[in-house]
């Protein structure tokens, strides 16, 4: 399985101002935006480890997921939520030829923390693969994300902004309050009996 990023998140849905304020830098001066390219860097690298630790994607792209074999060949969970489409099931040979199966034989059930694809899934073909193309994410603007998340989010790139020196002094741990803010988003999952979280 795997799972790429088809589009990314335009600069302009991220909340530099908001961030800026949060970390209660000098406004009013000339350079006031002279920060805004780290801040951003920092706010994505945020999202990317809380999107790692809880499969929400937050801002609204499209996402590519490529696998080789259903564990089920009624029901699929996919890797992240929310999705609020499929755009497209692409069926890749060993060869690499492509083919668009009908889609009328699956339908997405949307869901927060685990959207399926369910009906007869399309057949994968031996040595080939499916890449399904899916919408995800709460929204295409930083208010459709939910306000723990949002504040999550926040918080990381506060804590990477004030260790950008040294990391060393942070070891490495997502600090406890990310944590208590993510912990109810993050999906646990059942295999062979045991919880996976």
């Amino acid at each position: 399985m795997m799972l790429v990023e088809k589009t990314t998140v335009a600069a302009s849905s991220l909340p530099v101002a908001q961030f800026r304020e949060h970390l209660r830098l000098g406004s009013g001066f000339s350079d006031d935006g002279l920060q805004d390219g780290i801040l951003e860097i920092y706010l994505r690298a945020a999202m990317a480890a809380i999107e790692a630790r809880t499969q929400k994607v937050l801002l609204e792209r499209e996402l590519v997921w490529t696998v080789r074999d259903w564990r089920d060949g009624v029901e699929e969970a996919l890797p992240v939520a929310p999705v609020s489409a499929i755009a497209q099931i692409t069926r890749v040979t060993r060869q690499s030829e492509e083919q668009v199966p009908p889609s009328g034989e699956w339908q997405l059930i949307p869901d927060l923390h685990r959207p399926l694809i369910v009906g007869t899934l399309p057949r994968i073909p031996q040595g080939g693969s499916l890449r399904i193309s899916v919408l995800a994410g709460y929204g295409p603007e930083w208010s459709d994300v939910p306000p723990d998340l949002a504040q999550a989010v926040l918080l990381l790139a506060a804590h990477y902004y004030e260790f950008r020196h040294d990391m060393a002094a942070s070891g490495g741990a997502m600090p406890h309050g990310v944590q208590a803010l993510i912990e109810r988003y993050r999906t646990v999952r059942l295999f062979l009996g045991r919880a996976r979280a």
